[in-house]
C-alpha cells in the first residue's frame, strides 16, 4: 500500500480537479443562460484536448483492435457527456457541496459493489463489515451535509 501512497494523493487531487471542472461547466452555462450549449462548448473543447492528447501516443494499429472492443463499452463517450451534464445543472439547484458529497456517496456504494464483484475489470475486494460502516458513515455525513442549515 505503502508504495501506491502517491496513486491515492494523485485520485485525491483528481478530485479537487473534477469538482472544480464540473463547476465551471456549470458556470459557463449560467453565464450563457444554456446550460446544455455549455456543456456542448465544454465537450467540443475536451474532445480537440483528448484527440491532441491521443495523438501523443500515436498507434495507428488502435484502430484495428477498436473491432474487438464492445460498443456498449464506447457508449462510456455518450454516458460521461450527459453525466457531466447532469451534475453542471443541479450544482446551481441544490449548492456544489451537496452536489459533490452524493455523488460521492454514490461512487462509494459503486465502487464497493464493482469491486466486490470484480466488475468492468476491477481487482475483486470482498465487501466487509468495515466497509459497510465506513459507507454508511460517508452517506450520513453526506446527508448531515446536504440537509442541515
Amino acid at each position: 500500500m505503502k508504495a501506491k501512497m502517491y496513486l491515492y494523493v494523485l485520485m485525491l487531487l483528481l478530485g479537487v480537479v473534477l469538482a472544480v471542472h464540473l463547476s465551471m461547466n456549470s458556470q459557463v452555462g449560467l453565464t450563457l443562460n444554456n446550460p446544455q450549449m455549455g456543456n456542448a462548448i465544454f465537450w467540443c473543447i475536451g474532445a480537440v484536448t483528448a484527440v491532441i492528447i491521443g495523438l501523443t501516443n500515436w498507434d495507428p494499429e488502435v484502430f484495428a483492435r477498436l473491432k474487438d472492443v464492445p460498443v456498449w463499452l464506447l457508449t462510456a463517450g455518450a454516458i460521461g457527456a450527459a453525466l457531466v451534464f447532469g451534475i453542471a445543472w443541479i450544482i446551481p439547484q441544490i449548492g456544489a457541496a451537496p452536489a459533490f458529497l452524493l455523488m460521492i456517496a454514490g461512487q462509494v456504494i459503486a465502487g464497493m459493489v464493482m469491486s466486490h464483484f470484480g466488475f468492468l475489470g476491477a481487482p475483486v475486494e470482498p465487501i466487509s463489515i468495515t466497509k459497510i460502516l465506513g459507507a454508511l458513515m460517508l452517506i450520513g455525513g453526506a446527508g448531515l451535509v446536504t440537509f442541515s442549515k
